[in-house]
């Protein structure tokens, strides 16, 4: 017997897969996560998430559980500036959207539950849009794990979904952060380059649209706090954004067309 148990801990250690138990410490409800070696590295942001979001989450699972989702649509994740766009249906279309953002989230957090995020979901493209690593605070996150946490986030939406395009939008300038604007300008570009090296994943800029001639905020496209967008700057956020994904997918659909037209000739001999 002994023997057995012995056995089991070595293959329970040895195994690439595991769970993990994840919940609210203010309550009882517990969920289990699927967890790999690639999620390891996030073990250092787990606690800090669950305490802060868990209930959060669990808002959007249940939404998941009463809604149904509109076929071949745009995902949307992230920080408040996605959760807080009340007319995105009408924005995007002719897209039709899921939306899954929420509070002030970073990259940390939405990584920590990515797999809960996404996992409910079919689309044809998931966006990406997180503005509050880098506010000019002590503990902001540095470009290095701003592109590990983007890194792996894609690699779990290319998981579940791999011919979804991924969209990584640029974090847009304000007047409430513009101390801090030379630090998210870094990030932003290793966000572009985290785009140009990787398959399938692309950039959406949209700063330089933000900004007036003397490289300062336009305050008026935000609300009063002059962090979040109001109407007109949520018109131009749509455009450049939904642009973006038109322009990538009819190239996408074009692409397959020729490589599927090529594919039947090779195979009818011509």
């Amino acid at each position: 017997m002994r023997t057995f148990v012995l056995l089991c801990l070595v293959i329970a250690l040895a195994t690439t897969q595991a769970w993990l138990f994840q919940g609210d410490s203010r309550g009882s409800t517990v969920w289990a996560v699927e967890v790999t070696p690639e999620d390891s590295f996030l073990d250092r942001y787990r606690e800090k998430a669950s305490d802060r979001w868990e209930q959060d989450i669990q808002k959007l699972e249940a939404r998941d559980a009463t809604e149904t989702d509109p076929k071949d649509a745009i995902m949307f994740i992230g920080s408040s500036s996605v959760r807080r766009w009340s007319d995105i249906a009408t924005d995007m279309a002719p897209f039709r959207t899921i939306q899954r953002g929420y509070g002030g989230a970073k990259y940390s957090d939405v990584a920590v539950f990515s797999k809960r995020l996404l996992h409910p979901h079919d689309y044809q493209a998931l966006a990406i849009f997180v503005g509050n690593d880098v506010q000019g605070k002590p503990d902001d996150h540095t470009p290095d794990q701003v592109e590990e946490l983007v890194r792996y986030l894609v690699s779990v939406s290319q998981s579940h979904q791999a011919d979804a395009p991924v969209f990584l939008i640029e974090v847009t300038p304000t007047s409430k952060r513009y101390a801090a604007w030379p630090a998210i300008r870094k990030m932003n570009e290793r966000l572009r380059e985290i785009a140009l090296s990787t398959p399938n994943t692309h950039f959406i800029a949209t700063a330089e649209h933000y900004l007036d001639p003397e490289g300062k905020p336009r305050d008026e496209l935000f609300v009063s706090d002059r962090l979040h967008l109001n109407e007109a700057g949520y018109d131009q956020w749509a455009a450049l954004i939904r642009s973006r994904i038109a322009e990538t997918l009819l190239f996408k659909r074009e692409f397959e067309a020729k490589t599927a037209s090529a594919a039947t000739n090779e195979s009818n001999g011509k």
